[in-house]
């Protein structure tokens, strides 16, 4: 069993991630823009692939209800690495002086099965994790318990000496709940003052 660890969430902590990233290169109005990423592909919709939902069932669904949209729900399931401009800043050289400081790293992920299978072989820092849980594949999502005690077991992890990170407070309560602990992601400065703090990393 692995007693110390560090487990981290990606969107929004290790890449960033928003809608209008892709839909801002299709949509030259802002106003519409927004209301089209706040009533047509929403961030709430998306969710349903996260918890595992094919988009084979989801794009019909959708262009049924907001008729004329097709091209755009299209790019949507097509284009959706555009959603992720890159890396948020610092979070990555984090993942790499923990790595090369010898802590296992692991990840637990709210990202759908097909979007993962397009994503994680274009980012080589994932070769750092001995292993990652995805939502959508297990059809399980954050903060449901379920999904830290299935990669607990997993990883084959000591929760008690696990650090959890992600930037959603309902995600931290839950990975709580099963015994680990968390940090609330705000930015990788101060997450780093927190690795430090709890002698995953010296400081720099």
């Amino acid at each position: 069993m692995i007693g110390r660890c560090v487990v981290f969430d990606v969107g929004r902590v290790l890449f960033d991630w928003d809608l209008r990233y892709l839909f801002a290169k299709l949509i030259d109005d802002k106003d519409r823009l927004e209301w089209f990423v706040t009533h047509v592909v929403t961030p709430e919709w998306h969710f349903q692939h996260d918890a595992g939902r094919p988009l084979a069932g989801m794009l019909p669904e959708l262009k049924a209800e907001f008729p004329g949209h097709d091209a755009l729900i299209d790019a949507y399931a097509a284009r959706f690495n555009e959603t992720i401009p890159g890396p948020m800043p610092g979070s990555l050289e984090l993942v790499e002086r923990l790595d090369e400081a010898g802590v296992p790293l692991f990840a637990i992920t709210n990202f759908g099965h097909e979007f993962w299978e397009g994503f994680r072989p274009t980012q080589p820092i994932f070769g750092r994790f001995r292993g990652i849980v995805v939502s959508g594949t297990e059809q399980i999502v954050k903060p449901d318990p379920a999904i830290y005690r299935l990669a607990i077991e997993r990883f084959g992890v000591d929760p008690a000496g696990a650090l959890f990170i992600d930037d959603v407070a309902e995600n931290i309560a839950g990975a709580e709940s099963v015994g680990m602990a968390g940090h609330h992601f705000v930015d990788a400065a101060t997450l780093e003052r927190e690795l430090v703090a709890r002698f995953y990393l010296s400081a720099a």
